[in-house]
């Protein structure tokens, strides 16, 4: 995979097995940082969470095009490994949690600016992720099917099979 954006971009990185990982397709990151940049304007000063790091890719896309700080949760070990390697790779130092993100997201996700969602299609995450955001927050959902939210979509892109929706979270 190649960052598409910003001081990283053409930096090839590793991702994970497919077996393990879906990875965002090229299109599909350069559509969200694009409609991200048109709604928030400049990301200087701007904090970014991904839920479901993967390879790390988001995280790195966001870094690479401004953003000030970005966490990264990611619950299997060899993932996380390989997030690491594609930080390293770059002279960056990641900021990674490793466990699972409904455990995690309550403690931190009201320090950040946008919070990117990419969990296994299908399986009902967005309906038990929902509840615990309380922030003033960009929540953005990759999926494959309809998920309800309590919250209005601001903005829904479609890539083919796959849906990007922006949600503006208020507390």
């Amino acid at each position: 995979m190649i960052i598409t954006g910003g001081k990283y971009k053409g930096r090839r990185i590793t991702a994970p097995d497919e077996k393990i990982t879906r990875p965002t397709l090229s299109k599909v990151r350069m559509g969200v940082f694009n409609t991200l940049y048109s709604i928030m304007g400049d990301f200087e000063g701007k904090t970014f969470l991904d839920m479901f790091g993967g390879s790390g890719i988001m995280g790195l896309e966001a870094l690479s095009r401004g953003f000030d700080k970005v966490l990264v949760f990611e619950k299997n070990p060899k993932a996380a490994s390989i997030i690491k390697k594609n930080y390293k790779a770059l002279n960056l130092e990641p900021i990674l949690q490793v466990g699972d993100s409904l455990r995690l997201i309550e403690k931190v996700a009201e320090s950040y600016d946008v919070i990117y969602l990419d969990p296994p299609y299908e399986s009902g995450m967005y309906e038990k992720i929902f509840p615990l955001i309380k922030t003033n927050s960009i929540v953005i959902a990759e999926h494959s099917i309809p998920i309800s939210a309590e919250y209005l979509p601001i903005k829904e892109k479609n890539y083919g099979g796959k849906r990007v929706t922006f949600f503006r979270f208020y507390s």
